[in-house]
């Protein structure tokens, strides 16, 4: 593994992780956590497949990235055009977002999308950027362990129950490891001046349609972003495989590990695939 952090003191520097070598691999997070809800779910599915160098930021006020002097989406999207030109340059890359992670690799698709290899997508917004406009169910749960959240203080409590479906040992533990530090490291306050502009200026599926492999993944309880809102999605991407998932919310890369990594592993398969026939 090798930690790095861009440039430090500039507005547009971005804290990242990578991991192996190969055909760049660029995963974002969404809305709060930090690069570590990415590498939680997508390094074990990436321990079996050689030829890949994972790269993990932070996102501007998010994690150990500064959100100084950004004040909107479109300046989250300047520091990645930065990151991805310093870090990746001219070499084609698979892209992978999680959420609002999902809204902004969608917007560098509509950028760029001659470099991408493949789009991969984890309970992404749909075409719905604001909540109260979104197709949503009510948040349910189909599984909780009494005993497992009676060791949760009152706040843990909360934050871990608001949207997990499946509320067991597993779950939590994973929670606490992927989602829960990224959300105590998160700069609020960076983050409310940024949401105040939260619709990018170059909207995704802006530009023609996308015609290599993409995946879109969404949890059929997930009462943040939905599964119905995404559907819509599929004319602007034609070699899309589109799934939700049962007994998933908007945590599903954590409810649905196994699922997630055998749809993850057939996008990749499918890109490799046109990489080689290419």
């Amino acid at each position: 593994m090798n930690q790095t952090v861009l440039r430090k003191g500039t507005a547009m520097a971005l804290h990242h992780v990578s991991h192996g070598e190969g055909t760049p691999v660029l995963a974002l997070h969404g809305w709060t956590p930090d690069h570590r809800l990415m590498t939680g779910c997508l390094e074990p599915i990436f321990a079996d497949r050689s030829g890949y160098r994972r790269l993990y930021p932070d996102l501007p006020g998010m994690g150990k990235s500064s959100g100084d002097g950004i004040d909107s989406s479109d300046g989250i999207m300047a520091a990645l055009r930065e990151f991805i030109d310093t870090e990746i340059g001219a070499e084609p890359f698979v892209l992978i977002g999680e959420s609002y992670g999902g809204y902004l690799a969608r917007g560098l698709v509509a950028e760029r999308p001659d470099q991408i290899l493949g789009l991969g997508l984890i309970c992404p917004i749909g075409v719905a950027l604001e909540h109260a406009e979104r197709t949503v169910p009510e948040h349910v749960v189909l599984e909780s362990d009494p005993a497992v959240l009676a060791t949760l203080t009152p706040e843990q409590l909360a934050d871990f129950t608001e949207i997990s479906v499946l509320q067991t040992a597993d779950v939590l533990r994973q929670y606490q490891e992927d989602v829960e530090p990224g959300l105590d490291a998160a700069d609020l306050r960076a983050m409310a001046r940024i949401r105040r502009n939260w619709a990018l200026t170059i909207a995704p599926e802006s530009g023609p349609v996308y015609t290599r492999p993409s995946l879109i993944l969404c949890g059929r309880q997930d009462s943040v972003t939905g599964y119905a809102d995404q559907y819509s999605l599929l004319a602007h991407y034609p070699r899309a495989s589109y799934a939700v998932l049962d007994r998933a919310g908007h945590n599903l890369q954590i409810e649905q590990p196994a699922l997630l990594g055998l749809f993850v592993n057939d996008w990749l398969e499918r890109i490799a695939r046109e990489a080689t026939s290419g």
